[in-house]
């Protein structure tokens, strides 16, 4: 509003000052409200809070175990959370009941440092150790491929260029199956398996030679056959004779014998790897050998063989028979074909049961030979079930011309029958000797 002034006194221009100041005061309102938004206030966090954040990791102490008695010397363990997002404590509200303590998460192994796993799915992500470098992973391995054995099978595989395979044959798979049981591993100790019989000129001598190179001919370690006959055995005129030691030389030196290589002197070895130590040659020594002679005999033979075989005498109240089965694991009972070498026979089981070795004869394999007189006048069957009634198997020993002439036994000239009873002697012997045992 305008108001003209001009030509007013002092008094009425007051007047009108008054009713404009009047007329303003009238215009502004009783209240004024302003808003103004201040920037969030920035906390700062704690010196020991900033200290177990790692950037965007979090950290937990989950155990201070004290180290020392000073206040302050302590070992910190803490767990650390891969994808965990880091939080404002402000806005975290006090549980109402305390956490569990979070495990320890265990270091890595060696065996993971080292893995060949992130290399696999792509480009190492660090340098690799030397450690890396194993024959496993630089060399290929080398896939041999074995012949099959037997005619058939060795033809098709041939005429095939290698690409069929029949596998061995039946034969040949009975032949392993043998060879596997005669090359049992034994552990713990030498086994004493004793050759005996109460008559004499039954075969002892060479069921005990054959025996003896069945087993040598398969097995990877030694066999020894001692000739402990106090009555001049013949044990050594049955392999080619390379010494003139006797089992007098291995009791007079066994202080010298120190390695096997001094023993091997005074025994004598076949094609066949069968090592046969003889007996005393001279009749006034003979009756000499007894049993303490016969335990230094075993304790040296102990030490570098794992079967010994004992040829043993004809005398079972011999003081030598005593001491060959306290160490027996096993014994071979030989019988002749006729009816008193088989009741002989009997009879020394019989023995055996009555003083305390009934252990042995339930585990004794008998030997028929079949080549002496009278086998064709008997029953062989009957005599078989007999024994078999008694004993844990029976094996019968056919006729042989390479062992009638009484002289040096060559296997590889042996009757492929008289081998194969042989090993199946030698099968059946092992199969009765505990694999494991203390020394």
């Amino acid at each position: 509003m305008v108001r003209n002034t001009a030509g007013q006194d002092p008094a009425s221009g007051d007047a009108l000052r008054e009713a404009e100041e009047a007329d303003a005061a009238s215009a502004v309102p009783e209240s004024l409200t302003v808003s103004i938004e201040l920037p969030a206030p920035q906390r700062e966090l704690p010196e020991d809070e900033a200290q177990v954040v790692l950037g965007e990791v979090v950290a937990i102490p989950t155990s201070v175990d004290a180290v020392a008695s000073e206040p302050g010397n302590g070992t910190v363990v803490i767990e650390v959370v891969p994808d965990a997002v880091h939080l404002d404590v402000d806005s975290l509200e006090a549980p109402a009941e305390p956490l569990p303590t979070p495990s320890v998460v265990p270091l890595p192994a060696d065996d993971e440092l080292y893995s060949r796993r992130d290399r696999k799915r792509g480009a190492s992500q660090s340098p690799e150790p030397a450690a890396m470098l194993t024959a496993d992973r630089l060399l290929e391995p080398k896939r041999t491929r074995t012949a099959p054995e037997g005619a058939w099978p060795a033809f098709v595989y041939a005429s095939t260029l290698h690409l069929v395979d029949l596998g061995d044959s039946a034969k040949v798979r009975e032949r392993k199956a043998l060879d596997a049981r005669i090359g049992k591993r034994l552990e713990g100790g030498t086994r004493f398996v004793p050759v005996l019989t109460r008559k004499g000129g039954v075969g002892k001598t060479t069921v005990t030679t054959l025996l003896g190179m069945a087993m040598a001919d398969v097995r990877e370690d030694r066999v020894i056959a001692v000739d402990a006959n106090p009555d001049r055995g013949t044990l050594s005129e049955r392999v080619a004779r390379q010494t003139r030691s006797t089992v007098r030389d291995i009791v007079t030196q066994a202080a010298a014998i120190k390695d096997f290589n001094e023993f091997s002197s005074h025994v004598s070895r076949d094609e066949t790897r069968l090592d046969v130590l003889a007996s005393d040659t001279d009749p006034l020594l003979s009756e000499a050998f007894d049993e303490n002679d016969y335990n230094v005999v075993a304790d040296l033979a102990s030490r570098y063989y794992s079967v010994c075989l004992t040829d043993c005498g004809t005398g079972i109240v011999h003081s030598v028979m005593r001491a060959t089965l306290q160490r027996a694991d096993s014994i071979v009972v030989v019988s002749g074909g006729s009816v008193d070498e088989a009741r002989l026979a009997s009879e020394t089981l019989t023995w055996l049961e009555a003083n305390g070795y009934g252990e042995l004869v339930r585990n004794a394999v008998v030997a028929i030979n079949t080549a002496t007189h009278g086998t064709n006048l008997v029953k062989l069957d009957e005599i078989d079930a007999h024994f078999s009634s008694r004993v844990r198997a029976v094996v019968r020993m056919p006729y042989d011309a390479e062992l009638a002439a009484g002289s040096v036994v060559r296997w590889s000239r042996l009757k492929p029958f008289t081998r194969a009873s042989a090993r199946e002697l030698a099968a059946l012997v092992m199969d009765g000797l505990p694999t494991t045992r203390n020394a």
